[in-house]
């Protein structure tokens, strides 16, 4: 059987892999929405993704989607499955990991669980350049160990004052207990580009003040009523709805990390995404 080491040399050699996680302080602010819409915008300029629904409790990302999954990532855990037999197709071609809900969290996976998740990455043979992780709101555990393990962040806010002051809360436990210290900020639902703005440099004053961070702006997503259709309709905006400004705004938003601007593709991939949750979960069970 491949051992963790085994499994990690084997992701290594496979082609370099750009990993971005989706996450934010707070519920309802259109996290999954971006994630799943930049997942296809990606697509849709040649990249291979694969987006990963890690709120392994309550699966947002298939029925964002209008997918019907069989399997979940609780049938890999469990060994009856492999990752790559659960996947599903979705728009443009992009490969979706369900999530399902009522499964236990990742801090509470046992050894053989967190080997085994090596060895469903190790055992992908499909060809990904971009994994995209759509982590859970908040700063439980689950959303720590995900988020910390990605290359890069990507923190979505919106107009409300509860969104800010949570944002800032999950950028803090990052950086402090995790040591993350770059962060993109994507200002969502706003009723003018400069609102985007606005929202970001409030948020940018206070961790200038109290935080070694460096937080860069990605943009602002505008609130409009074909985004609010193609949620209903379970379809991506930028896809069912090209032209309009949420679908223009979030395809100027692919183009931003596909150029680079996030962050380059080198810095470790898929295996310094595997490798960072195994020893965040090896230090959990030490402790």
């Amino acid at each position: 059987m491949m051992n963790q080491a085994e499994g990690l040399q084997q992701i290594a050699a496979h082609a370099p892999v750009n990993v971005i996680a989706v996450t934010s302080g707070k519920g309802g602010v259109g996290k999954t929405n971006i994630a799943v819409n930049l997942a296809v915008s990606l697509a849709n300029r040649q990249r291979a993704v694969l987006l990963f629904d890690a709120d392994l409790g309550l699966a947002n990302v298939d029925i964002a989607l209008g997918l019907k999954p069989q399997y979940d990532i609780r049938h890999v855990f469990s060994g009856e499955r492999t990752l790559e037999e659960i996947l599903l197709e979705g728009p443009s071609g992009i490969r979706v990991v369900p999530a399902s809900s009522g499964v236990s969290s990742m801090a509470s996976l046992l050894p053989q669980q967190q080997a085994g998740i090596i060895r469903a990455f190790s055992e992908l043979t499909i060809p990904i350049d971009t994994l995209i992780v759509d982590t859970s709101a908040g700063i439980d555990s689950s959303v720590l160990t995900f988020t910390r393990a990605c290359q890069e962040i990507l923190v979505v806010i919106c107009d409300e004052p509860t969104s800010i002051t949570d944002a800032y809360a999950l950028i803090k436990v990052l950086n402090r207990e995790c040591g993350v210290k770059r962060f993109q900020v994507v200002a969502n639902m706003v009723d003018r580009a400069i609102q985007g703005r606005q929202l970001f440099e409030k948020i940018l004053r206070v961790t200038d003040r109290f935080l070694d961070v460096q937080l860069g702006f990605l943009g602002a997503i505008p609130r409009d009523d074909y985004l609010r259709r193609a949620v209903q309709q379970q379809t991506p905006v930028v896809q069912a709805y090209p032209r309009s400004q949420s679908a223009i705004a979030l395809n100027k938003l692919a183009a931003a990390v596909d150029k680079g601007i996030v962050g380059s593709r080198d810095l470790g991939g898929l295996s310094f995404f595997v490798e960072r949750l195994v020893n965040h979960h090896s230090m959990e069970l030490e402790i």
